[in-house]
């Protein structure tokens, strides 16, 4: 499952995603992955849910952010859910090219029965392919 929350920035959407992840770390029995691109909520968060901060990786486009995604779940086989706070602050490309990632999502999720939570900043027009998945 991919769920996708579009809003503008300063909307609350971080902290919806922060309450989720929380939440369902007390009730799930797999790993959690919480992923963004400053250090700010790493005390927010549960201490079991798995924090990283995707700049301290060379992550520049799209591609290099997908085979970040496979290293993450090659080394823990039990991640139930990715949270991917700011898609767009992590990567800076135009969303409009960003088809391809929310296929491999897709890929993923089927494949590892892995749920993505992703909050992108409607600073512009959203995609067509990403309305789908706009709770």
């Amino acid at each position: 499952m991919i769920q996708v929350f579009c809003d503008q920035r300063g909307s609350g959407k971080t902290k919806e995603l922060i309450r989720m992840a929380n939440d369902n770390c007390k009730r799930n029995k797999g790993n959690i992955v919480y992923i963004d691109d400053d250090n700010r909520v790493m005390f927010e968060l549960d201490n079991k849910i798995r924090f990283i901060n995707a700049t301290d990786f060379k992550i520049d486009n799209y591609d290099s952010f997908y085979g970040f995604l496979c290293g993450i779940l090659s080394e823990d086989y039990d991640i139930e859910e990715i949270y991917i706070d700011g898609l767009s602050n992590i990567i800076k490309q135009n969303l409009q090219n960003a088809a391809h990632l929310f296929y491999w999502f897709e890929m993923i999720s089927e494949k590892h029965d892995v749920d993505f939570y992703i909050n992108i900043n409607r600073d512009t027009e959203v995609p067509e392919f990403i309305l789908k998945y706009v709770a």
